[in-house]
């Protein structure tokens, strides 16, 4: 199940909570009480492996393939 990051606007209550797919998102600060609660969207990790994700791992360049 995915955890999800929110922020009170009102207070500035930070707090993570997993939820499923399907769920509603928080509105209610469980500190404060206000309707102030927002997601907090950030970046993503990605890790790329494997060959094509490199610009040297294109075809061969004449260089590398005619040295004997």
């Amino acid at each position: 199940m995915p955890t999800y990051h929110y922020r009170c606007k009102n207070c500035g209550y930070d707090f993570t909570k997993e939820q499923s797919f399907s769920d509603e998102p928080i509105r209610v600060c469980p500190k404060c009480g206000q309707e102030q609660v927002r997601k907090v969207y950030s970046a993503v990790p990605i890790e790329f492996k494997g060959h094509g994700f490199y610009r040297t791992d294109g075809a061969s360049s004449s260089k590398s393939s005619s040295s004997k």
